[in-house]
């Protein structure tokens, strides 16, 4: 490789490095506290035509595994919604809700989300409540920021 070359290499390999490194600096934190009152319920919320996302993500074995309820229990206990949180913050892009595969699999093709989703669309389109509130959390809301 010409040394011209290799230059131009090893500067777009800088740029590149410093461009991750900047998103990874300035990227929300994940607010646990959010997470827990207002994402969790999101999960538990039976919309028309569609299952409960838990009823499928507590038997699920993939990337967006549920803890499972106490029998007779409608919320989870404090140690599993921290596992839940730690599950779930793995399918985010802090910062990015357009690239996050939490709100693009459940969301609707015609709207930007993944053609296939076996537990069909649950999200028509971003404007969906529920979406938004995915979407806010993802983006750094926190309770006392007062986003949906």
């Amino acid at each position: 490789m010409p040394g011209r070359a290799r230059v131009v290499v090893a500067v777009l390999a800088t740029v590149t490095l410093s461009s991750s490194i900047g998103a990874a600096l300035t990227a929300p934190a994940l607010d646990y506290e959010y997470f827990k009152a207002r994402v969790e319920p999101v999960f538990l919320t039976k919309r028309p035509d569609h299952a409960r996302c838990y009823v499928c993500h507590a038997e699920s074995n993939n990337a967006f595994h549920l803890e499972r309820l106490a029998p007779g229990a409608s919320v989870w206990t404090e140690e599993q919604s921290r596992k839940n949180f730690e599950t779930v913050s793995q399918l985010v892009n802090p910062g990015d809700a357009a690239t996050s595969r939490l709100l693009l699999h459940p969301l609707a093709p015609e709207d930007g989300g993944d053609v296939f989703h076996s537990g069909g669309r649950q999200f028509a389109s971003k404007r969906d409540p529920a979406w938004r509130t995915l979407a806010a959390w993802v983006n750094g809301a926190t309770l006392a920021s007062k986003k949906p």
